[in-house]
């Protein structure tokens, strides 16, 4: 299973702790984590150096899987998500256009496999909380049935 698993680094953060002899360096990685076939995750991982930091939030995004409802790779409908401060519009894109987007809402969308797709990000531009919001907006994503069903009426 963890062959398929693509992993794209978001962000590496270096953090300093004051010791007695002088500063002591950690890292923090934030990673997404998905097959490209309508998985994806995220996960953040510290450690002292860099790779273990890396392997540790590929574990824990792994662990942390959602499914992405996926048409014609493409999004089913326009969604919005929030975290924070951040605030992503995801925007279906017909083929050939292409993941028009920042950093970190692209790696999140790469990840999931969407090939075709229009963002724009409003507010914070912090790549953690943009993740966090783009995975928001995703976990909202409904097919057609499934609306049908929720609201018991046949959509033309």
């Amino acid at each position: 299973m963890r062959g398929e698993l693509t992993d794209k680094v978001v962000k590496i953060k270096r953090c300093a702790a004051v010791v007695k002899g002088g500063r002591r360096f950690s890292f923090a990685a934030m990673v997404v984590v998905g097959n490209g076939k309508g998985r994806v995750g995220w996960g953040y991982g510290k450690a002292n150096e860099v790779p273990p930091s890396v392997e540790k939030a590929v574990k824990e995004g792994s662990r942390s899987m959602m499914d992405v409802l996926l048409e014609n790779g493409t999004i089913a409908h326009r969604v919005e998500g929030r975290y924070g401060a951040a605030h992503v519009v995801l925007v279906p894109a017909s083929p050939g256009t292409g993941v028009i987007a920042g950093s970190a809402v692209r790696a999140v969308c790469e990840a999931s496999g969407i090939q075709n797709i229009l963002t724009k990000s409003f507010g914070s531009n912090n790549p953690v909380n943009l993740v966090k919001a783009t995975l928001a907006a995703l976990g909202q994503l409904r097919s057609k049935p499934e609306i049908e069903r929720l609201r018991g009426v046949a959509l033309s």
